[in-house]
């Protein structure tokens, strides 16, 4: 191999990340973050409520959460001209001011990236049967050895927050990450947070809503206010708790159909009907029960005592029990998404030590999560995406790595900006798709050349 001559440019100008172009794009063009925050520099720093947003959603859209980071991007005209910063922040800076806007910011922020999915006109695919899925679950970030406001003890047994998140379509749109205590219980709150994300579901879909949750919100009060929301279909885990496990065997198998997959091993599934009152007003629950007896393991080996396992699911379908277990199961999806946040977005051990500060962040987290997801779903799906697997939808760490950090060269030419990349670039197509779907020809700021 030969030996490289290293040079530095003196007037050239790459950059690294070329794909902020796109989240630019999203943020300013399809988002009324700009319209509901302050554009008006105030304060010492003449800094501008919307610049310090811009900056901290770029570094997320890159795949890092620390302050630190805006250090690199300070003299960065790229990263200026991609996000539409007017003025850049230091460290300390981006630090103050968003301990200084907290929790204010966090509904207009959700509004904002609801708005944006709605006028990209996002994909929300369901089921055939036309049901959409609304995923609600709690998931653990382990921020142990801190001493970080609300860091508590989790169900995970490590100290962390546990945040709720809510996920819409077989794409995952995330609708809203709510920053909790790592000891609050998921019950606490749900109800008026599932109301509130049924509601703009349906901002974003006509089509009938698929609530799937856990056990850990298996109360009545879950039940009665999806019962009471129209145009809402919902499946829940039942916790069965103390319940007799040996009774319900007994029952279960002798109204419904037994099934013997292999020697040693019974299932058997029933339907259940509950009539509960609340309120002076009667409700009829439906729940699936499903009891395996295994007497044999799955090597052979006879078991001293029946091992049994009972589930059961609450819904309101009209569908067969098997296919309610089956789109509960699919349920478990949503483990990626949460895998996503924390890894991807790096946001596992938040950046602040304040609670408000980091429910901010993870609001913030869950705008760059749709701008990512929608990037991935228009540029890395076929046709597009022919330098991948086939698959229905991207993990972000890939839109990252294909289509956020692409190598290319700002070149100011009049009043004009060009990008030019690589003539060997995998990624030129899928960026100039994506590209010229979210800024019109005639509205081009960048020209895209290869």
């Amino acid at each position: 191999m030969k030996r490289l001559i290293l040079e530095q440019s003196s007037d050239e100008f790459y950059t690294s990340h070329s794909g902020l172009a796109l989240a630019g794009a999203c943020i300013n063009r399809y988002s009324d973050l700009a319209r509901y925050v302050g554009r008006v520099a105030n304060g010492s720093d003449h800094i501008a409520e919307i610049d310090i947003l811009r900056s901290y959603l770029g570094l997320l859209c890159l795949g890092k959460s620390d302050y630190q980071a805006i250090a690199a991007m300070r003299e960065d005209d790229y990263f200026k001209q991609a996000l539409g910063i007017g003025r850049m922040s230091s460290v300390e800076r981006l630090r103050q001011r968003l301990d200084e806007a907290g929790t204010a910011l966090v509904p207009v922020i959700n509004r904002c990236s609801r708005t944006m999915l709605k006028r990209l006109k996002a994909p929300i695919n369901g089921y055939r049967n036309g049901l959409v899925p609304l995923d609600v679950d709690v998931f653990p970030q382990d921020n142990s050895n801190t001493k970080k406001e609300g860091v508590s003890r989790t169900y995970k047994n490590y100290d962390g927050y546990a945040p709720i998140a809510a996920y819409l379509g077989m794409e995952g749109w995330c609708l809203e990450v709510e920053l909790r205590p790592g000891s609050q219980h998921s019950q606490n709150g749900f109800v008026g947070f599932i109301k509130r994300m049924v509601s703009g579901a349906k901002e974003l879909t006509r089509q009938p809503i698929l609530v799937r949750a856990d056990a850990g919100n298996d109360a009545v009060e879950t039940l009665v206010a999806l019962e009471d929301t129209e145009n809402t279909h919902y499946i829940v885990k039942w916790n069965p708790r103390k319940s007799d496990i040996v009774a319900w065997r007994d029952k279960v198998f002798a109204e419904g159909p037994v099934k013997t997959p292999r020697p040693g091993k019974r299932i058997c599934t029933i339907v259940v009907e509950e009539c509960r009152k609340v309120e002076e007003k009667t409700y009829i629950f439906k729940r699936v029960v499903r009891v395996i007896e295994r007497t044999i393991d799955k090597n052979g080996q006879f078991l001293l005592a029946p091992e049994i396992t009972l589930e059961g699911w609450w819904s309101d379908l009209a569908i067969a029990p098997e296919d309610i277990i089956e789109l509960y199961r699919q349920h478990a999806t949503s483990e990626q998404f949460h895998s996503e946040f924390k890894t991807d977005l790096d946001l596992e051990r938040l950046p602040s030590g304040k609670f408000a500060t980091n429910a901010l962040v993870m609001t913030l987290g869950a705008f760059a999560y749709n701008i990512l997801r929608f990037i991935g779903q228009t540029g890395l799906i076929a046709p597009f995406g022919s330098m991948r697997h086939s698959a229905k939808r991207r993990r972000l760490r890939t839109v990252i790595q294909e289509l956020m950090y692409l190598a290319a060269r700002l070149i100011t030419t009049g009043r004009r900006l060009k990008l030019r990349f690589s003539r060997h670039c995998p990624a030129f197509t899928a960026f100039s798709a994506v590209y010229s779907r979210l800024v019109p020809a005639r509205h081009i700021r960048f020209i895209i050349k290869s």
